[in-house]
């Protein structure tokens, strides 16, 4: 006969499977769109765990088994975003070569389409930074921070090349980069430009604001 201490287990390993079963092995996935859905629409605070776990279709359980609370949830969010931004834009900048015009166009293009693909989640990592307590809070700020040194290195260095010739190279950078955050707010896919030509326009945009040298 099992003891009591076992039977407890017993069924704690029972309730793991259970919870486990309603998500699949796609389960933080399927939570973490749910989370965007529901906060894109009622913002963190309006938004509780049983409404997340009403949207991915699952028990309030089978969210805290992956996530100790609703704030963890928006780190990961948060996280996973900036993360994989840094990544692709230090891609782009390496793929595109020593020559300034190329690479502002590059990182450009990433920053665009990376903010036009998941529009709800971009805007909520710009959002809702403000619910993020500390240490996290600080540490997702440093890897903004991190993003836009991408952009004032690729300025400042076609501003010392005399391949851009603004005055302002800083200040032009951040404007590029707020620019480009900026599309998720406003772009509609079934409107008359392809995400590929936004991207293609907003690469003129930033050029103009660096002053691009012709010749």
């Amino acid at each position: 006969m099992m003891s009591a201490a076992e039977q407890e287990a017993g069924r704690r390993r029972r309730g793991r499977r259970t919870v486990n079963s309603e998500l699949g092995p796609a389960g933080v996935d399927t939570l973490l769109a749910a989370s965007i859905e529901v906060m894109s629409e009622h913002g963190y605070h309006g938004t509780s765990v049983r409404d997340i776990a009403h949207r991915a279709g699952v028990s309030p359980a089978a969210l805290y088994h992956h996530f100790p609370s609703k704030h963890d949830v928006l780190v990961t969010i948060m996280d996973r975003g900036i993360e994989e931004l840094l990544e692709r834009t230090g891609e782009a900048l390496s793929a595109a070569g020593p020559r300034a015009i190329d690479q502002l166009c590059g990182i450009v293009d990433v920053h665009v389409r990376f903010h036009l693909e998941d529009q709800h989640g971009t805007m909520l990592g710009t959002s809702e930074v403000r619910a993020l307590a500390e240490p996290f809070r600080g540490e997702h700020l440093a890897k903004r921070r991190k993003q836009q040194r991408f952009f004032d290195r690729v300025l400042l260095g076609g501003t010392r090349e005399g391949v851009f010739h603004t005055a302002y190279p800083r200040d032009a950078a951040r404007a590029i980069v707020v620019m480009c955050t900026g599309v998720a707010s406003w772009y509609r896919p079934e409107g008359p430009h392809s995400r590929t030509e936004i991207a293609r326009r907003y690469q003129e945009l930033a050029l103009d604001l660096a002053g691009r040298r012709i010749g």
